[in-house]
C-alpha cells in the first residue's frame, strides 16, 4: 500500500461545506476498512465516519447527518463531504485505515486541517 495522503482542509465560514479526500492506493480492495477521525486541540482523537470491507457506513454521533463518507474503489480514494459546519468542527482532520479483521486502525496519513470561523 502507498501512504495515505489527505487534502481539502483549510478555512471555512460556519455554515459552510468542505470536502476531504484522501488518497488511499492499495486500501481499496475491500480487505481494508477506512475511517475519517479528527482531533481538536486539547481533545481526544474521535472517529467521524467509518466504511467497512463490503461498503457499510457508520457515522460517528458527532457528525451525523453533516458528513457523507465515500470511496471510490476505480481512483482508490476516501472522501468525507461536510455541511453545516460549526465553529466546533474545527481539527485536524485524519483518514485511517486497518485490515478488516484487526481492531486496531494502524495506518494513518498526516492529516488535514479545518478551520471553521463563525
Amino acid at each position: 500500500q502507498g501512504p495515505l495522503v489527505e487534502s481539502g482542509g483549510g478555512p471555512v465560514q460556519a455554515g459552510g461545506s468542505l470536502r476531504l479526500s484522501c488518497a488511499a492506493s492499495g486500501y481499496t480492495s475491500g480487505k481494508h476498512c477506512l475511517a475519517w477521525f479528527r482531533q481538536a486541540p486539547g481533545k481526544e482523537r474521535e472517529r467521524v465516519a467509518s466504511i467497512y470491507g463490503g461498503g457499510t457506513i457508520d457515522y460517528a454521533n458527532s457528525m451525523r447527518g453533516r458528513v457523507i463518507i465515500s470511496r471510490d474503489d476505480a481512483e482508490e480514494s476516501l472522501h468525507l463531504e461536510m455541511n453545516s459546519l460549526k465553529p466546533e468542527d474545527t481539527a485536524m482532520y485524519y483518514c485511517a485505515a486497518r485490515l478488516c479483521w484487526d481492531s486496531e486502525y494502524r495506518f494513518w496519513g498526516q492529516g488535514t486541517q479545518v478551520t471553521v470561523s463563525s
